[in-house]
């Protein structure tokens, strides 16, 4: 089996494409299996030593549909062992207040199931006002994207966070998931 899991929740679909963007041209061929939370189950990601969890977010910093009635099976999964890195779709320009919040409370979420989270990625270089996502620091919990305003930027921004991130999760948590947790790229 694949080393890592990718796990997504699209409402428009574009979240689904970036998933499997990062598993065809980020990624070595068959380092990861591509997964839509709409069509899958807790035993599915006990199955990998890592996963990267890709959410939108969607009207005023709302987890998407399916990312919201999959949170409860999040309970059932060990994630001691696990490396778990977080890609969040926003729009700075139309929701500057909300901007990326998904991925924020999807972070938060995760580290209450003791997840440690790899990937952070610097707030430089975007516009907003508030996010659940900055973790206050100067970094957001894992890369954030705005495919609406900053699609230039997307695939620089990619291969970098992908670079910072690869290593740990092609390891699959054999040298410890808390390896990097918090780092900026």
């Amino acid at each position: 089996m694949a080393p890592i899991g990718i796990f997504f929740a699209s409402e428009n679909g574009g979240t689904g494409e970036l998933a499997r963007l990062i598993q065809q041209q980020y990624l070595p061929k068959g380092a990861a299996v591509v997964h839509n939370l709409d069509d899958t189950d807790a035993a599915q990601m006990d199955g990998f030593g890592a996963l990267l969890f890709a959410t939108s977010t969607t009207g005023c910093g709302d987890l998407p549909a399916a990312l919201e009635a999959f949170v409860p099976e999040l309970d059932a999964v060990d994630f001691k062992r696990k490396v778990v890195a977080l890609v969040g779709l926003g729009d700075q320009v139309n929701y500057p207040d909300e901007f990326a919040d998904a991925l924020g409370v999807l972070y938060q979420e995760l580290r209450g199931r003791g997840a440690a989270v790899v990937g952070a990625w610097p707030t430089a270089g975007y516009d907003y006002q508030r996010s659940r996502a900055d973790l206050g620091d100067g970094a957001f919990c894992g890369l954030v994207l705005d495919q609406e305003n900053q699609a230039d930027l997307t695939p620089q921004r990619l291969t970098r966070w992908v670079e910072s991130v690869r290593a740990q999760l092609l390891a699959g948590g054999a040298d410890g998931a808390g390896a990097g947790a918090g780092q900026t790229v």
